[in-house]
């Protein structure tokens, strides 16, 4: 199986690099477990780079299995800073028009994207293979191109999209490449901060790295013992 593991930044995925280095046999850019091959794709921060990268990655290169992993927002207190959590659906958070009286109207709410043209669901990108994992909290990620950064701003998306759990910059990108590429997938983020008015002093990025990158390996060694 030819998996792509892609982040955006390759300090989220470092302890994972290291570990492949150590434990897998490099050739190429690729790192070989058991009957696996592994590839690191660093797509750039951001939806534009994301669907770029993935666009020529998916076309050029056979992939079986992406994994996507980041660090994410969260919008509520539900889950402590460091918890991972798999992401199971994914939409864009600001791709649309602002109101004159400050509300959000998405494109697919102004015709200019049917809401249920694929591989979008009712406006929504939905990974329907996340059925299959059972062993992290499933979340609902919203792709922005800013990080919130104030009460108004917070309490605007809460108003309009109330189910969402996380907020991220890649997400929705992701989905999107995957979805379109008919490639399975599965996204995971580990909870690095509260989406509040930006205080980034209470912010625990490091160990929200460690903590995704221990689900990563463990992640990776259950695939390589699965085909063994």
């Amino acid at each position: 199986m030819n998996i792509l593991l892609a982040a955006a930044t390759p300090f989220e995925l470092a302890p994972t690099l290291e570990w492949l280095e150590s434990n897998a046999e490099e050739s190429e850019g690729a790192f070989r477990l058991g009957n696996h091959t592994v590839q690191i794709c660093i797509t750039g921060v951001g939806m534009a780079l994301t669907a770029f990268r993935l666009g020529q990655w998916l076309s050029t290169r056979p992939t079986d299995f992406a994994i996507q992993a980041g660090v994410a927002g969260t919008f509520h207190d539900k889950w402590p800073l460091g918890t991972v959590v798999e992401v199971t659906s994914e939409r864009f958070g600001d791709l649309g028009a602002e109101e004159a009286d400050g509300t959000f109207t998405s494109v697919h709410e102004m015709g200019l994207i049917a809401p249920d043209a694929p591989p979008f669901r009712g406006g929504v990108l939905c990974n329907d293979g996340s059925a299959g994992f059972a062993f992290l909290p499933k979340a609902h990620g919203l792709t922005v191109n800013t990080v919130t950064g104030t009460e108004a701003s917070i309490q605007r998306l809460r108003r309009t999209f109330p189910d969402a759990d996380i907020e991220n910059m890649e997400g929705a990108a992701f989905f999107l490449a995957c979805l379109s590429a008919n490639v399975p997938f599965l996204s995971i983020r580990a909870l690095s901060n509260r989406v509040e008015p930006r205080n980034r002093d209470a912010w625990q990025l490091a160990e929200a790295i460690d903590a995704l990158n221990g689900v990563l390996i463990e992640l990776v060694q259950t695939f390589a013992e699965a085909e063994r």
